[in-house]
């Protein structure tokens, strides 16, 4: 979250403000119409805001490749001028997600990237983002939105391959979410199945295997399912994402639709090549989540979410979720006055013609840090519930805090998290090390056990390598096949 943090600290925490967006009446270009002006316009009006959002675009010879393999589909999409028209970037995010926007601009992050086999796979993602832009998804989605709000913009022109519509209607946790990964609003059911059935079109035209859509699905559900276990969480797709067809139940359809025959070709050898030493996970210049404790060496803090809830990490904010209620830890303009900076809090969740505002305020201290606390009991649709908001001073002109969502009377379950915030030593921030993909060869005698103990990880090695390779309970491995490791960067 570092990236976002030094632009609030520089320039304040006001809201974006997106104009011009379409209105109800605009017509739709048809499929097989080139990118509009107007299209081209919105999408670079958007466009510096999702990488933002995800981290920023990465660079150098990875981000090429990515973008040479999404341009080479994109002109599968009959699109004229597609390769010139469409921008293609590699997101420094680590959540498994990917998207497009109007005006040919198309997203992948890093994450995604590093869970794919071969480059039909890569091909895939990106071609069933290409097919939201050349059906004009998103355009259709912002007719129904019919908002002018950042939140609903970048709902209605966003597209994730994975996650599905929030839901949350109400304005206070609108303003909650902001900043989440989560947040970014989804396509309805019909329209991800038409992107997957283009990007496969897509994938037979440039000669690729047809079954890559769905390869690529079983792994994003296998990814998903072993999250949500080591999380402790259900692995099904919450409520707010009930619209969107989630991987699990999309794979079937994509394969049966690719085909029996393999066919076409998957380039798994130069793929893996070409993303060998690739980031995963988080990157320490925005934090990074160590089990249930989050460390940022840069920002020298550090903190541990409650017992049975789970973290997401963004450039703008880390969110805490679980079943007894919603965190999440940002940053915003500090003037050097805690009590201003909490009710600033509160103004900012409310909305624009909110008066929420703290019903109680208590200074106190939490591990040598000036701390304030603030905390209002509001009604949210048919119930009630408790909003904290938790601030520390770090530097007299750098303050962060929680803010805490819980149904009434329960939010007692984030004090551990409240008073676990404190600053970290030169050494222990020093102390944090990247982890990086290795792709290695297989050699005689090894296995997937032995391989899997190489894993950067204290917990489900065996299981995080199948999933990361693709590999089922009873595959084996053969000397020169070429397999993924998660390694610590040294």
């Amino acid at each position: 979250m570092a990236r976002i943090i030094r632009t609030i600290l520089a320039a304040g925490a006001a809201p974006l403000a997106l104009a011009g967006c379409m209105g109800a009446g605009a017509s739709i270009p048809s499929a097989s119409t080139p990118i509009t002006p107007s299209e081209a316009q919105q999408g670079a009006q958007y466009h510096p805001q999702f990488l933002a959002e995800f981290g920023g675009a990465m660079s150098g010879a990875q981000a090429a490749y990515v973008e040479q393999v999404g341009k080479n589909i994109a002109v599968q999409s009959g699109l004229g001028n597609a390769r010139e028209s469409f921008t293609v970037s590699l997101l420094n995010s680590p959540v498994n997600n990917a998207f497009a926007v109007p005006g040919g601009y198309i997203y992948t992050t890093r994450q995604l990237v590093t869970l794919m086999n071969n480059e039909a796979e890569l091909a895939a993602v990106l071609g069933h983002e290409v097919g939201h832009v050349a059906a004009r998804h998103s355009q259709r989605r912002q007719q129904a939105a019919q908002t002018n709000s950042i939140l609903g913009v970048l709902g209605a022109i966003g597209s994730s391959i994975l996650l599905g519509d929030s839901g949350l209607g109400e304005t206070l946790s609108r303003g909650f979410l902001q900043g989440s990964q989560l947040l970014t609003l989804k396509f309805s059911r019909s329209q991800e199945l038409e992107a997957d059935d283009l990007g496969i079109q897509y994938l037979a035209r440039a000669g690729y295997d047809r079954r890559a859509m769905g390869t690529v699905l079983a792994s994003l559900a296998a990814q998903n399912t072993l999250d949500a276990r080591l999380q402790g969480r259900n692995a099904s797709i919450p409520a707010w994402a009930s619209t969107h067809p989630d991987p699990a139940s999309r794979v079937q359809g994509a394969l049966a639709k690719a085909g029996a025959a393999a066919g076409g070709r998957s380039d798994r050898d130069l793929f893996l090549s070409r993303i060998d030493g690739l980031l995963y996970g988080d990157d320490p210049a925005q934090g990074i989540i160590e089990g249930s404790r989050f460390i940022h060496p840069e920002l020298r803090l550090s903190f541990t979410a409650p017992q049975g809830f789970y973290m997401i990490n963004s450039p703008r904010a880390v969110s805490i979720n679980g079943q007894g209620g919603q965190a999440q830890m940002s940053t915003a303009a500090y003037n050097g006055n805690l009590d201003t900076y909490v009710r600033q809090q509160f103004s900012a969740l409310g909305g624009q013609n909110s008066t929420l505002a703290p019903q109680r305020m208590q200074r106190t201290s939490v591990n040598g840090l000036s701390a304030m606390v603030g905390e209002a009991r509001v009604n949210n649709g048919n119930s009630q519930v408790d909003v904290i908001v938790f601030a520390y001073e770090f530097a007299r002109n750098r303050a962060y805090h929680f803010t805490a969502i819980a149904p009434a009377g329960r939010a007692a379950v984030f004090n551990p998290m409240f008073q676990s915030m404190r600053p970290i030593s030169q050494a222990d921030a020093g102390a944090v090390v990247p982890k990086r993909l290795q792709v290695v060869t297989v050699q005689r005698g090894d296995t997937i056990a032995s391989l899997a103990r190489r894993m950067a990880y204290a917990d489900a090695q065996e299981e995080r390598f199948r999933v990361l390779n693709a590999l089922g309970s009873r595959d084996t491995l053969v000397p020169g096949q070429k397999v993924k490791l998660v390694v610590r960067a040294r």
